[in-house]
């Protein structure tokens, strides 16, 4: 289910009252939802019946129309940014013309909202970033990179939920444990959120890690 072609906070709330109307009033025939920026990709039974599903979205499109967006939630990401942590932190810095400590300033000054969780499993995309630290991906993707990890990749910055390949520049990790592989349900950091990371040291990184 298309809502739209572009990345906006308007369609945003219409991909996510749409799913969660899924989500709260669950189909036989849907076995999966998948949101994106402006759109909702549903995967089905295989017994699924086409004109069934057809309607049945089409009902939730006028429910969903008198569903309140609820206010965000703010989540806090502690990072430590830079060092082993963030290899390509100074990276960033060239291509934008920045120092390191300018680029670390504007990406936590920002105030992100999480548009939706994808990519790979629990990986949020968060919309806002400051555009004067978009930098260009990896041309090499690392075949490892350690769950926590923040990146950056054009205008765009997330978080690694787990550890896996990636080619988004790392600036940062959080000790924080954001995806609850179990209970999704229960994760830290869900779509509709609103994520501020705040910078720590590694005395403090170490504490917060030794407690998750």
């Amino acid at each position: 289910m298309k809502f739209g072609e572009t990345i906006s906070k308007n369609l945003h709330q219409q991909v996510f009252s749409f799913t969660q109307y899924l989500i709260d009033h669950p189909s036989v025939d849907i076995i999966n939802i998948h949101p994106a920026y402006s759109s909702v990709m549903v995967s089905l039974d295989n017994n699924a019946s086409l004109s069934r599903v057809s309607e049945y979205l089409q009902i939730v499109l006028t429910k969903v129309i008198d569903i309140e967006y609820p206010k965000p939630r703010i989540v806090e990401v502690p990072v430590m940014y830079g060092g082993e942590n963030g290899p390509d932190l100074k990276r960033v810095a060239d291509h934008t013309g920045l120092t390191p400590v300018e680029v670390i300033k504007r990406h936590s000054d920002g105030d992100y909202l999480v548009y939706f969780i994808g990519f790979s499993i629990g990986f949020p995309y968060l919309g806002g970033m400051d555009e004067s630290i978009s930098t260009t991906r990896l041309e090499v993707p690392r075949k490892y990179v350690s769950a926590g990890s923040i990146g950056i990749a054009g205008n765009q910055t997330g978080i690694y939920p787990m550890s896996s390949p990636g080619g988004w520049n790392l600036i940062g990790r959080t000790p924080l444990s954001i995806f609850n592989a179990e209970k999704p349900e229960e994760s830290p950091v869900k779509m509709g959120d609103k994520v501020r990371f705040r910078p720590i040291d590694e005395t403090e990184f170490d504490a917060l890690a030794e407690n998750q």
